[in-house]
């Protein structure tokens, strides 16, 4: 997190740049987009302080539209870039934007060593379950069935799910939300921005050409109130219309039942931890899903440890204050061992 504040106070136009929006209309991105801008003034951070990094995909043009400092680098190895940003310049506020695609497939080698590493950068993963920007190929997140060009006769493959290939990772912050709510978005944001250590927020984003309504079973309108879980810590896992159903542990597994009836389970409905700093509760939470469970959303882990670059810039103090001397850029090119062919 950034250490300069500022005293004036800015606006969504400060972040706005003169780019035309190049998304098709109805896309989800705008939301984000949106969203992101409406969070950064809030932050009472300089602007110059800010720093956008994307990778490939219809989600990673972010950086043209925001009015920071930002990197568009190339397929897969935003982390990377993002990584190397925070470690030269910790006092940076380091926002990674990346797609199921970018960010788990050619990228995912990359991701996982930035999230186990613990860099202190948020990343948001827009998740529509597709390639969008090269027309409509099935991605890391697609369902088995999925049929796109790449998979006429629907796709054999496993999804990944990202909220376990986080955890599997360990990153120290893991969220979800949907772009289909503001409100809840910037909640999120504002969260990963306060958090120190590297940020992974899954974000449900929809493709309006190639995967149209992918999310609606889980946040349509008729659909929401059944179909979504909404986390806040220390508060009871109930959902529903009037709130009426709730999540037990029922063994090893989590249950849904029925509030309201007599029934002693009802009394040991689940209060939401993200502090718990184990990963079995997480993964509980991570294999909640549609159509069997609600679909949690909102802070998932929160837990602490030494950030990466904190820890780099440490040892880098400790080696130059063993030096009898600041060396200068030629012995540091030359070395201590040399020689002449």
């Amino acid at each position: 997190m950034a250490t300069d504040i500022i005293e004036e106070k800015q606006t969504k136009k400060d972040f706005v740049t003169p780019n035309d929006v190049r998304w098709c209309p109805g896309c989800g991105d705008y939301a984000i987009l949106n969203s992101l801008q409406r969070t950064l003034p809030e932050l009472g951070i300089p602007k110059e302080k800010y720093v956008v990094v994307s990778g490939i995909g219809c989600s990673s043009r972010f950086p043209y539209y925001m009015n920071t400092y930002g990197f568009h680098t190339i397929h897969g190895r935003a982390p990377t870039v993002a990584t190397g940003v925070k470690v030269a310049n910790p006092d940076l506020s380091v926002w990674m934007i990346t797609g199921d695609g970018d960010g788990l497939s050619i990228g995912g080698n990359h991701m996982m060593h930035t999230l186990r590493r613990n860099v202190n950068i948020n990343i948001l993963l827009f998740n529509n379950r597709v390639y969008g920007l090269t027309k409509g190929q099935y991605s890391p997140t697609s369902p088995v069935g999925t049929k796109t060009k790449t998979t006429p006769m629907g796709s054999i493959d496993n999804p990944l799910n990202p909220i376990l290939f986080a955890l599997g990772a360990e990153a120290t912050f893991i969220a979800r939300t949907v772009d289909t709510n503001p409100k809840h978005m910037m909640q999120t944001f504002k969260a990963a921005h306060e958090h120190q250590g590297v940020s992974f927020i899954e974000i449900f984003q929809n493709c309006v050409i190639f995967n149209n309504k992918t999310w609606d079973p889980v946040y349509g309108k008729e659909n929401r109130n059944d179909n979504m879980l909404f986390l806040e810590a220390g508060q009871p896992m109930v959902f529903g219309k009037e709130e009426k159903k709730g999540i037990v542990w029922n063994g090893s597994q989590p249950e849904i039942i029925t509030l309201g009836d007599a029934d002693p389970a009802e009394k040991n409905v689940l209060i939401h931890d993200p502090d718990n700093a184990g990963t079995l509760y997480t993964a509980m939470l991570a294999e909640m899903n549609y159509p069997d469970f609600p679909t949690p959303v909102g802070i998932l882990r929160r837990t602490n440890k030494p950030t990466y670059e904190t820890q780099i810039n440490d040892q880098v103090n400790e080696a130059v204050g063993k030096l009898d001397k600041k060396p200068g850029l030629q012995e540091l090119v030359n070395g201590a061992n040399t020689w002449t062919i």
